[in-house]
């Protein structure tokens, strides 16, 4: 098994999905202004859907032009409440809000905080959503992770985070069934973005994550955003409480 990383295929992915798939459908995206989260709002939008991104701040000018940010904590009721209170019409929430303390977490005070934004979080957007994309027999997809399956020594909370957005995604497919509304989830494994930045860095870090990884590369926010955009799509307009690894083989190896 390589150590190594490996290229992203070139133009691997890029004409699976037809052009306009999205169109006439409005997202909303947390997190949206680095990361995943950029990643996941641009590729909507690329696929034709009016975009929301939400995020603390403007963002390290990643997102497309088209994308119209937001600026809202999840962590805040008030501010989820005043982000919805602007929105008319809604038919997709992807959440990508996440926060990771590696080494504090064991503090119950840090501990709270990224269940704040990463497990209620995600929560109080689903539950405020709900109302506008029942109205459009809308979407959810959350972002759980590896950690949703495995612990993490240096990140309790943001393991303990992960797990309950799993159990939580689940929990909503069965109880927003009845207005027509799929949740489903998206676990990414190791992927290139500030969040993993160090330990890209950090050579006896990042070999043995290459290693157990069968593919041989870290992901992208590409990667996840084609998982994002299948679980939006009607080809999978009969699944709701899946939990999607988009982790190049890791957690089976």
């Amino acid at each position: 098994m390589t150590t190594s990383p490996k290229a992203v295929p070139p133009g691997r992915g890029d004409t699976t999905f037809r052009d306009g798939l999205l169109r006439g459908r409005h997202a909303l995206v947390t997190g949206a202004t680095q990361g995943i989260g950029a990643g996941v709002a641009n590729f909507l939008a690329a696929l034709g859907a009016q975009v929301t991104g939400v995020g603390l701040d403007a963002g390290d000018g990643s997102l497309r032009g088209d994308v119209a940010v937001r600026l809202a904590d999840v962590s805040q009721a008030d501010g989820v409440a005043a982000l919805f209170a602007g929105i008319g019409r809604l038919d997709i929430v992807v959440n990508c809000a996440g926060i990771i303390r590696r080494g504090a977490e064991h503090q119950p005070e840090v501990f709270e905080q990224v269940l704040a934004v990463n497990l209620t979080g995600t929560l109080r957007v689903c539950s405020a959503a709900r109302p506008l994309l029942k109205e459009r027999g809308g979407v959810i997809v959350n972002t759980a992770s590896m950690l949703s399956f495995f612990g993490g020594a240096l990140v309790p909370g943001y393991a303990a985070s992960k797990g309950g957005v799993a159990q939580l995604t689940k929990s909503l497919a069965l109880a927003y069934a009845e207005d027509g509304i799929r949740v489903n989830a998206v676990a990414p494994g190791w992927i290139a973005t500030p969040l993993t930045q160090a330990l890209q860095d950090d050579p006896a870090r990042a070999g043995p994550i290459l290693a157990r990884t069968p593919l041989g590369r870290w992901g992208t926010p590409h990667d996840v955003a084609q998982g994002v955009a299948f679980l939006c799509s009607d080809a999978a307009a009969f699944m709701t409480g899946v939990i999607l690894p988009v982790d190049g083989g890791y957690l089976v190896a």
